[in-house]
Protein backbone atom coordinates (compact mmCIF):
# COMPACT_ATOMS: atom_id res chain seq x y z
CA UNK A 1 0.00 0.00 0.00
CA UNK A 2 1.30 3.32 -0.91
CA UNK A 3 0.67 6.43 1.06
CA UNK A 4 -2.66 8.24 1.09
CA UNK A 5 -1.96 11.72 -1.17
CA UNK A 6 -4.54 14.47 0.37
CA UNK A 7 -3.03 17.20 -1.47
CA UNK A 8 0.24 18.17 -3.45
CA UNK A 9 1.98 18.79 0.33
CA UNK A 10 0.17 16.22 2.52
CA UNK A 11 0.09 12.46 2.48
CA UNK A 12 -0.19 10.16 5.46
CA UNK A 13 2.37 7.24 5.67
CA UNK A 14 0.50 3.70 5.47
CA UNK A 15 1.85 3.05 8.91
CA UNK A 16 -0.23 5.59 10.57
CA UNK A 17 -3.48 3.62 8.98
CA UNK A 18 -4.92 1.03 10.71
CA UNK A 19 -7.10 -1.23 7.77
CA UNK A 20 -8.58 -4.41 9.48
CA UNK A 21 -10.76 -7.26 7.34
CA UNK A 22 -13.85 -7.87 8.94
CA UNK A 23 -17.07 -9.51 8.10
CA UNK A 24 -19.77 -7.85 5.95
CA UNK A 25 -23.52 -7.18 7.42
CA UNK A 26 -26.60 -7.65 5.75
CA UNK A 27 -27.77 -10.19 2.85
CA UNK A 28 -25.09 -12.12 0.78
CA UNK A 29 -25.75 -15.94 1.18
CA UNK A 30 -23.42 -18.33 2.31
CA UNK A 31 -20.61 -16.35 1.54
CA UNK A 32 -21.27 -13.79 3.83
CA UNK A 33 -20.63 -16.11 6.50
CA UNK A 34 -17.02 -16.76 5.80
CA UNK A 35 -15.43 -13.98 3.66
CA UNK A 36 -14.26 -11.27 5.35
CA UNK A 37 -14.65 -8.18 2.73
CA UNK A 38 -15.98 -5.46 4.71
CA UNK A 39 -12.99 -3.09 5.72
CA UNK A 40 -12.53 -1.79 9.42
CA UNK A 41 -10.43 1.94 8.97
CA UNK A 42 -9.18 3.22 12.05
CA UNK A 43 -7.07 6.41 12.30
CA UNK A 44 -5.37 8.21 14.91
CA UNK A 45 -5.56 12.32 14.66
CA UNK A 46 -3.81 13.17 17.40
CA UNK A 47 -0.58 10.71 16.64
CA UNK A 48 -0.58 11.35 12.63
CA UNK A 49 1.96 12.91 11.28
CA UNK A 50 -0.81 15.64 9.77
CA UNK A 51 -0.05 19.46 9.91
CA UNK A 52 -1.00 21.08 12.72
CA UNK A 53 -3.68 23.11 10.73
CA UNK A 54 -5.10 19.72 9.59
CA UNK A 55 -5.23 18.16 13.64
CA UNK A 56 -7.09 21.05 15.20
CA UNK A 57 -9.71 21.39 12.40
CA UNK A 58 -10.74 17.38 12.37
CA UNK A 59 -10.80 17.42 16.44
CA UNK A 60 -13.40 20.51 16.18
CA UNK A 61 -15.47 18.99 13.34
CA UNK A 62 -18.58 17.59 14.51
CA UNK A 63 -18.86 14.33 12.75
CA UNK A 64 -20.13 10.41 14.21
CA UNK A 65 -17.31 9.59 12.43
CA UNK A 66 -14.52 10.40 15.21
CA UNK A 67 -14.73 9.65 18.37
CA UNK A 68 -14.04 11.45 21.64
CA UNK A 69 -10.41 10.00 21.33
CA UNK A 70 -9.53 11.25 18.03
CA UNK A 71 -10.00 8.65 16.00
CA UNK A 72 -11.54 8.46 12.77
CA UNK A 73 -13.56 4.93 12.41
CA UNK A 74 -14.88 4.08 8.82
CA UNK A 75 -16.66 0.39 8.47
CA UNK A 76 -16.78 0.23 4.57
CA UNK A 77 -19.05 -2.62 2.88
CA UNK A 78 -20.58 -1.49 0.36
CA UNK A 79 -18.73 -4.24 -2.52
CA UNK A 80 -18.51 -7.59 -2.65
CA UNK A 81 -14.41 -7.39 -2.77
CA UNK A 82 -12.25 -6.45 0.44
CA UNK A 83 -10.28 -4.69 -2.46
CA UNK A 84 -12.65 -2.49 -3.46
CA UNK A 85 -14.04 -2.04 0.09
CA UNK A 86 -10.36 -0.89 1.03
CA UNK A 87 -9.90 1.67 -1.61
CA UNK A 88 -13.45 3.35 -0.90
CA UNK A 89 -12.72 3.04 3.19
CA UNK A 90 -9.02 5.44 1.63
CA UNK A 91 -11.04 7.65 -0.47
CA UNK A 92 -13.90 8.42 2.56
CA UNK A 93 -10.65 8.73 4.85
CA UNK A 94 -9.08 11.20 2.22
CA UNK A 95 -12.84 13.03 1.64
CA UNK A 96 -12.77 13.81 5.78
CA UNK A 97 -10.04 15.53 5.98
CA UNK A 98 -9.89 17.55 2.58
CA UNK A 99 -13.41 18.37 3.99
CA UNK A 100 -11.85 20.13 7.21
CA UNK A 101 -9.47 22.47 5.25
CA UNK A 102 -12.59 24.08 2.89
CA UNK A 103 -13.31 27.42 4.79
CA UNK A 104 -16.33 28.94 4.00
CA UNK A 105 -16.32 32.17 2.82
CA UNK A 106 -17.84 35.11 5.17
CA UNK A 107 -20.99 36.65 4.11
CA UNK A 108 -21.65 40.49 3.58
CA UNK A 109 -24.88 41.47 4.95
CA UNK A 110 -26.16 43.50 1.71
CA UNK A 111 -29.03 45.77 1.33
CA UNK A 112 -32.06 45.97 -0.80
CA UNK A 113 -31.35 48.95 -3.41
CA UNK A 114 -33.76 52.00 -3.37
CA UNK A 115 -34.98 51.11 -6.77
CA UNK A 116 -35.85 47.09 -5.80
CA UNK A 117 -37.57 48.43 -2.53
CA UNK A 118 -39.77 51.09 -4.86
CA UNK A 119 -40.27 48.20 -7.18
CA UNK A 120 -41.67 45.97 -4.47
CA UNK A 121 -43.70 48.56 -2.52
CA UNK A 122 -45.18 49.46 -6.14
CA UNK A 123 -46.02 45.90 -6.91
CA UNK A 124 -47.77 45.48 -3.36
CA UNK A 125 -50.01 48.13 -4.26
CA UNK A 126 -50.66 47.11 -7.53
CA UNK A 127 -51.47 43.72 -5.96
CA UNK A 128 -53.93 45.00 -3.32
CA UNK A 129 -55.99 47.42 -5.57
CA UNK A 130 -56.56 44.33 -7.87
CA UNK A 131 -57.60 42.36 -4.56
CA UNK A 132 -59.81 45.08 -3.71
CA UNK A 133 -61.79 44.90 -7.25
CA UNK A 134 -62.49 41.32 -6.42
CA UNK A 135 -65.20 42.42 -3.12
CA UNK A 136 -69.19 42.52 -3.61
CA UNK A 137 -70.60 45.02 -5.89
CA UNK A 138 -73.21 47.44 -3.55
CA UNK A 139 -76.08 48.45 -5.26
CA UNK A 140 -76.45 52.37 -3.92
Amino acid sequence: MAPLTISNSVTIPEEEIELTAIRAQGAGGQNVNKVSSAIHLRFDIRGSSLPEIYKERLLVQRDRRINSDGVIVIKAQRFRTQEKNRDDALERLREIIKAAMVTQKKRRPTKPSKNSQKRRLDSKAKHGKHKALRGRVRED
